[in-house]
């Protein structure tokens, strides 16, 4: 399932990056450049991943394991992702 709050990037904040880092979009370059600059609000997502690192896919919610909320990245919010 695509997640919202990011609008399916895996990032938030994004339109604070360099023009030729959305151009080429690759995570694992902006996973670089996030911690190499200190003046930005860029992060991985908090709602398909935790902030640091995604779930799974990013700009994807987490849907491996127990949805019923018990378990999972999800279950302090009842298994359902922030944006669901």
């Amino acid at each position: 399932m695509t997640c919202n709050h990011c609008d399916n990037s895996g990032f938030l904040n994004i339109q604070q990056l360099p023009e030729a880092l959305l151009e080429n979009f690759d995570c694992a370059v902006i996973l670089k450049w996030i911690t190499e600059n200190k003046d930005h609000d860029v992060s991985v997502c908090d709602c398909c991943g935790n902030g640091e690192t995604w779930y799974g896919t990013p700009g994807e919610h987490f849907t491996g394991g127990d949805h019923s909320g018990s378990d999972g990245p999800y279950s302090y919010n009842g298994g359902l992702p922030e944006c669901y």
